[in-house]
This record gives structure tokens, sequence and C-alpha cells, in this order.
């Protein structure tokens, strides 16, 4: 597949004239509308083999369309007799203006009138009303250096001297504070930022942190929070039914000069859409490869029902009796939509409606109880069901065998017969798009960092993951949440591990965290 894009050949130069200014502003505008149709169409085109190829496509054309707007601008800010019309549609388009949110703190800065004083009489002046306007700044991150000091006492009549014991520190004789830690581990596991960024950025504020002491409070870091790490893992796998996907990192290979491919993989509970109690919460492992015995060591002790695609290293544990397989109707759906986009074809198009319909069911009973849902799905969806089921085999009759449609078919014969499960049990779901939306960061991520240096660094990863993602889904903000864990966990019983779980975090611990 190729795509065509609109070049910008040369930089616009800054018109000389009225009529030059609204002549360029009217061709950026049209480039600029061709760029996001082009751009929507291959968000669309996402899926499948060629994704990579579409997302570096993607970028560059961004980066054009950010670099017309951002001149566009400043033809306008110096020309302000330009044209508005030309960009009438566009500023339609533009979202309403939100109001600044309540909780950012305030500074309030009175500006008076000479003063406070009339400049007539000069009597002083006194308020009758006032106008308000309000700007969002940012002040850049500050460091700050705190001095626990523990003064030597002496008692005269005992003729003893007291000192307090010394404070715990998340690193033994080190000097990062918690929320230095949790900083550091956010940025690199949850903003894509490597080290070397990081020690760019800390010294533009004046801070001298090399790239390898970071290093070390990482993986120190990582290892003082292992036992928490394990716990979600412990509760994960304690889930009725759970989520999984992988997807695949870049890691360097020892020896070679070059890398491998390693895989990342996500085991998700998540019960809130039919209203289970327990917290949601994803667990991420680490592989070298993809081999059946990954994620066979992986659940190994679980019992339940597993979302997952159709990968064949999963058929083993289907094979134990202990593990339900429930595949995912969104992988199915998405070879027809490709065929669709492609050809028109019409086969592809009816399977889509039918799908579409499942899915509207599924819409009017999102976040129900599980019996709800089951009794709606066996009244509404299983007709449906049974119905695609006896359509599809219908349909390769009419088509090559050999064709990509009939592929599609086929495959989703065999899909739908492990997904009919779900109309039996309310807490199942029709598809596995919770465990890829937990690989969404993990993907973005990719485009910031080379590779992981190690497979020990895959599995540190994967650990940051765990605690980072999981508390996102808590509704929690992951850098307080990490430094409530690290002002906290030196010296907390290890026995006691599931009191620093996200869930636990209470709003007090957040506030003081903050």
């Amino acid at each position: 597949m190729s795509y065509k894009m609109a070049m910008i050949e040369a930089p616009f130069s800054m018109p000389k004239t009225l009529a030059a200014s609204n002549t360029l502003v009217l061709e950026q505008h049209y480039v600029i509308e061709k760029l996001r149709l082009q751009i929507a169409g291959l968000r669309r085109a996402k899926f499948g083999s060629s994704s990579e190829a579409i997302d570096s496509i993607v970028d560059q054309m961004e980066l054009t369309l950010e670099d017309l707007i951002t001149e566009q601008a400043a033809i306008l800010q110096n020309d302000p007799d330009v044209d508005k019309s030309i960009n009438d549609t566009e500023a339609k388009q533009k979202p309403v203006r939100k109001p600044l949110p309540e909780h950012l703190p305030r500074d309030v800065t009175e500006h008076l009138p000479n003063g406070g004083m009339c400049d007539c009489c000069g009597k002083a002046l006194h308020k009758i009303g006032e106008d308000i306007t309000e700007v969002l700044d940012y002040v850049p991150a500050s460091f700050r250096v705190k001095h626990h000091v523990r003064p030597k006492m002496a008692c005269r009549a005992c003729d003893t001297i007291k000192q307090a014991p010394a404070i715990s520190l998340p690193i033994e004789k080190g000097k990062p504070g918690p929320g230095l830690l949790a900083n550091v581990l956010v940025s690199k596991y949850a903003d894509h930022l490597p080290l070397y960024r990081q020690s760019g950025i800390y010294a533009r504020e004046g801070v001298d942190l090399s790239r390898n002491t970071m290093a070390d409070w990482v993986g120190r870091s990582m290892e003082l929070v292992r036992p928490l790490v394990d716990a979600i893992g412990k509760h994960v796998m304690a889930g009725p039914t759970i989520h999984t996907d992988d997807t695949p990192v870049p890691v360097q290979a020892p020896g070679t000069g070059k890398t491998k491919t390693g895989r990342i993989w996500t085991y998700l509970r998540d019960e809130r859409d039919w209203q289970g109690v327990a917290a949601p919460a994803a667990y991420y492992r680490y592989s070298p490869d993809r081999k059946g015995a990954r994620p066979q060591d992986h659940l190994k002790d679980y019992e339940g029902f597993l979302h997952a695609d159709g990968y064949a290293g999963y058929e083993k544990l289907y094979g134990s009796g202990k593990i339900t397989e429930v595949a995912c109707l969104a992988h199915v759906r998405r070879k027809f939509f490709d065929l669709h986009k492609a050809n028109g074809s019409l086969i592809a198009k009816e399977a889509l409606e039918r799908i579409a319909a499942l899915y509207g069911i599924e819409k009017q009973i999102r976040q129900q109880p599980p019996d709800l849902k089951r009794q709606v799905r066996h009244r509404k969806a299983k007709a449906l069901f049974e119905d695609l089921q006896a359509w599809l085999p219908q349909q390769l009759n009419k088509i090559p065998a050999k064709s990509a449609l009939a592929g599609a078919i086929r495959y989703a014969i065999t899909r739908l017969k492990r997904l009919e499960v779900y109309l039996t049990d309310g807490r199942l779901a029709i598809d596995n798009n919770p465990a890829e939306r937990c690989m969404r960061s993990i993907a973005l991520g990719r485009k910031n960092f080379l590779f992981y240096g190690s497979d020990k660094g895959g599995e540190r990863a994967a650990a940051a993951y765990t605690l980072l993602e999981t508390a996102k889904l808590n509704g929690i903000n992951p850098q307080a949440y990490l430094t409530w864990v690290f002002d906290t966990i030196a010296e907390h019983p290890v026995n006691r591990i599931d009191e620093l779980l996200p869930w636990n975090f209470t709003e007090a611990e957040l506030e003081e965290a903050a």
C-alpha cells in the first residue's frame, strides 16, 4: 500500500503585502485540510502489518501540519488585516474553551490604577467592581534540599546524651528523596524519557545528575518495590476472568551490536464493567521471546476465563481444563473492516453490520451486574450471534477459496466458536480491547527509547509498568503514589505489603504526597 503526502517543497516566506498574505493563508488552508484528511485516513488504516510504516508517515505529516499552523499563526499575528473568512471552517472546529481547573493554585496580582490614588485630586480610590483575567501559566518543577537535623541532646541530671534515630531513606546512604525517585521512574517508564534526556533536563535546573547515578537509583528502587509488584500479580491471578495481550520490544543482544525482539505481556483484572468489587490491576511480565512456554509459565497457577487472541501458545493452557478461552470479536471485526476499506466488499460490509448489532447490545448493558448482562444477551444477542455463525459459511461458496475475504471468514468461523461462551456468563467481555488499551503506553514508548539494555532491563520495565498502569486504572496519580510508596516501604513490614497497593492509597495520603 502506498500513501501520497501533501509535501511542502520549501518553507513559506513571510508575505510583504495584504494581498500576498491572503493568498498565502488560503494556500496554507487548503494544504492543512488535505493533510488532516490524509492523516485521518491513515489513522483508520493503522491495523495490519504496515502499521509501523504508517505511524512513521503520520508522524511526518503531523510535523508538517504543525509547522503550517505555526507559520499561519505568525502571519495572522503580524498582519491582523488578513481575510479571516478563509479560516472560518477551521475556527468552527476549535473546541469550546473550558474553565481552568478549580484545584489549581491561584496567584492573585492586583493592578491598581495610579497606585490606588486619583490622579485628578490625589485622594484614595474606592473599589466598585473588578474584572478578572485568568491566565494559565507553568512554573518549572523545582528541586529543593531537605535538611534532616538530629540534635545531640544531653541530660545533665542523668549525664547521658540522646539523639533521634537516623531517618529511613528509600536508598540507604543515598541522596534521592521519595519525590525525586518517583519522578525519575515516572519520567522513564510513563513519559518515556530516557535517563540521558532527564539528565539534560535537570542540568538546565542547575542540578548535575549523571545517567549512571540515576540508573543506579532505578535499579535499587525497583528492587525495593519488587514485593509490591508480586502482590499485584497475585491479586490479578486470583481473578475469575482476566485479559491478556503481548507486544514486541527491542532488546540489546549482548556481544552482537544488534537488538533482538523481546516481549512484554500484560495480564489485566478489571471487573468494573460487571460491578465486581475487586480493584482493577494490570500485571506485566517480560520474556526474551514469544515461545508458548512463556504464557504457560505465567499462568501455570491460574484458574478461570482468559480473554486472548488466537495465539497458538495458549492452547496447552486450554487443554489443562483449568482455563477457559474467551475469543475476541474485535479481532474478527478488524479483518472485515480492512477488506471493506480496501475494496468495498459487500460481504465484508454485511459482516460489519452484523457485528455492530452485537456491539450495540453490549453498549446497552455496559457496567451492569452479571445476571442482567447474561439475561439480555440470551434474549437479544444469542439469535444474532447464531445467525452470524450460520451466515458466514454460506458466503464461502460465493468467493474464491484462496481470497483474503475467504481467509477472514474462516478465521471468524474459528474464533466465534471460542467466543460463544460469553453469552452464558455476564462476567465475560465480547472482546479483548481492555488488554490492548493496557499496551498503548508501551507502544508509544517504543518511539522514544531505542531498546532495553538487557533482559533484566525488560523485567524492570515490566515491574514499573505494573505499578504505573495499576495506579492509573485506579484513578491515582502515579507520581504521588510512588512518592508515598518510597516514603513508606523501607520500614514497612513485608507481611503487610498489601497495605501499600494502589487502591489503598487514600485521599489524605494523596494530599500529603502532593
